[in-house]
C-alpha cells in the first residue's frame, strides 16, 4: 500500500536492465526514463522510481512486488540472476512467514534485498 518508492542507483544502466527484467514476469513496464531516472509500474502509471545518485552508495532497501502466481515468482527469480542480481533465496514456499507465503529474493545491482511474493 504505496503511492511510490525511490531508490538512489550507482549505474542507472545497470538497474534498469535488472528492474526491465525481473519486473516483467510480473507484469510490470518500464513506463519513463531520462538521463538520470527511470520509473517502473504498470503501464503508464510508474510507481518504482530509480534515481542515479552521484554520491555516496546508499544502504540497501528491502522492497516486495506482489506476483500473481508461482510461475512468476520463479521467473523473477531466474530473470534477475541473468540480469546481474545476485541471489539471496530462492522460489519457494516461506512457512514461517505464513502458511501460504511463496517468494524468491534477489540482491539488486546497489545492495537493494528485492523480493518477489506470492500468497
Amino acid at each position: 500500500m504505496y503511492d511510490h518508492i525511490g531508490l538512489r542507483v550507482a549505474d542507472l544502466d545497470a538497474a534498469t536492465r535488472f528492474y526491465t527484467a525481473v519486473l516483467a514476469p510480473l507484469g510490470y513496464v518500464l513506463c519513463s526514463s531520462g538521463d538520470d531516472y527511470a520509473g517502473f509500474g504498470p503501464k503508464g502509471e510508474p510507481a518504482l522510481w530509480l534515481h542515479l545518485n552521484k554520491g555516496r552508495k546508499a544502504d540497501g532497501a528491502h522492497i516486495a512486488f506482489r506476483a500473481g502466481n508461482h510461475d512468476a515468482v520463479k521467473a523473477f527469480h531466474s530473470e534477475g540472476l541473468k540480469s546481474g542480481g545476485r541471489d539471496n533465496g530462492g522460489a519457494g514456499p516461506r512457512k514461517d512467514y505464513s502458511p501460504t507465503y511463496y517468494a524468491a529474493f534477489l540482491i539488486d545491482p546497489d545492495g537493494n534485498n528485492v523480493e518477489a511474493v506470492c500468497v
